[in-house]
């Protein structure tokens, strides 16, 4: 068994929220996927990903903006990790 891994960046703190920004991942060799290797998201929600058997691992914490920075750009917040086992013997 291998993993896979899956972040995607949502547009909000809501796992069906729009994908806006993601990376894969591939443990199992079969592929090299990089950051920004494709204008279309591999899914278009969090909840999409979950439902084609990605388990989700970790959602980002909510912490408040600091008074004054609500509009200053930044990272992407809203940041949730998947992972996928993958058989390499089939």
């Amino acid at each position: 068994m291998r993993q896979q891994v899956l972040v995607l960046y949502l547009g909000t703190s809501a796992l069906d929220s729009t994908v806006i920004g993601w990376t894969r991942y591939d443990g199992t060799g079969r592929s090299h996927p990089t950051t920004g290797d494709s204008d279309t998201p591999p899914y278009e929600t969090g909840l999409a990903a979950l439902l084609d058997g990605w388990r989700l691992l970790q959602m980002s914490q909510l912490h408040p903006h600091t008074t004054g920075e609500e509009y200053e750009t930044s990272y992407l917040p809203y940041e949730f990790l998947f992972e996928r086992l993958v058989d390499v013997t089939a």
